[in-house]
């Protein structure tokens, strides 16, 4: 009966792996859970060694605690079908020696976030734009080392890209976003946020080049003008949401045509916003009949 009984017993390292535990399983977990997991035993070691060798995302919790360089080498060594990478908890350290090797064997690649990575050079983003030839969404917010020739290079190679954070990169100006926008004309996602250097110029290109355009950031973009909003609102009629705050000289008579088209804006029409200035005043909101 015993025998009978331990015949009946499966372990969970009994099932197969490449079949089952990897597919169906392990990609339910955090990627940190799997850190821990593969200090049980040798065999959850190898297993955890299978399943990062196969894994399509590799992204941490933006909560999780900042993952060592050794555990990320260690754990993207083997991997060559990766579609999806995010390096938010590897922000604080991740360089060049790191990541080039990573992006060099995955020409898969469909996401990059590289957010916030301050000890990068333009040599990560021009090797991302000569292996990821499919790539779709890339993430560049606060890479303050993105310069115009390596965002020449990325849009040479990267034409199916369908959107971009190019929050802060401070250096880039006009010609660079014109020349993207030519050569990018699926972007449906942009942000320019935060670059005193942008102007109408760049707005205008975007609009006439990227017609599905759904999405466009332009906080702080002090030098953009009413003239390049309409020109927005003339091409672009999938637009969807349109950030224009700290945008001095964006005002509403460029900002109603969207509006009616249920364009979200992040700027509140004038007497709205006179409204709320009124009952910080006052302590109360004075009623005020809008249909006289």
């Amino acid at each position: 009966m015993d025998e009978e009984a331990k015949m009946r017993t499966c372990h969970l390292l009994d099932l197969p792996w490449e079949d089952v535990l990897v597919p169906h399983i392990l990609c339910y977990l955090p990627l940190q859970h799997l850190v821990s997991l593969q200090r049980v035993s040798k065999q959850f070691h190898n297993l955890i060694k299978v399943y990062l060798s196969n894994c399509r995302t590799f992204h941490l919790s933006p909560t999780s605690p900042c993952i060592p360089r050794e555990a990320f080498c260690s754990m993207l060594k083997d991997n060559k079908v990766l579609q999806n990478l995010s390096l938010q908890n590897c922000s604080d350290w991740v360089s060049d020696k790191e990541l080039l090797p990573v992006i060099g064997q995955n020409q898969h690649l469909q996401r990059v976030d590289m957010s916030g990575c301050a000890c990068l050079t333009r040599h990560s983003l021009v090797a991302v734009s000569l292996s990821c030839m499919h790539l779709q969404h890339l993430g560049l917010a606060h890479c303050e080392w993105v310069d115009s020739l390596s965002l020449r290079s990325l849009a040479d190679h990267c034409g199916g890209l369908q959107s971009i954070d190019l929050t802060a990169c401070r250096q880039l100006k006009d010609d660079a976003i014109c020349y993207l926008a030519k050569k990018c004309s699926n972007l449906r996602s942009l942000s320019l946020a935060v670059n005193a250097n942008i102007t109408d110029e760049s707005v205008e290109e975007v609009a006439k080049n990227c017609r599905g355009l759904e999405q466009l950031d332009l906080t702080g973009c002090l030098r953009v003008r009413n003239q390049s909003i309409r020109t927005l609102a003339e091409y672009c009629p999938k637009l969807q949401s349109l950030k224009v705050n700290h945008c001095h000289n964006v005002t509403e008579s460029s900002l109603d045509p969207l509006r009616k088209r249920n364009v979200v804006i992040d700027v509140e029409p004038p007497l709205q916003r006179a409204l709320v200035l009124l009952q910080d005043v006052l302590g109360f909101a004075p009623f005020i009949n809008l249909q006289i």
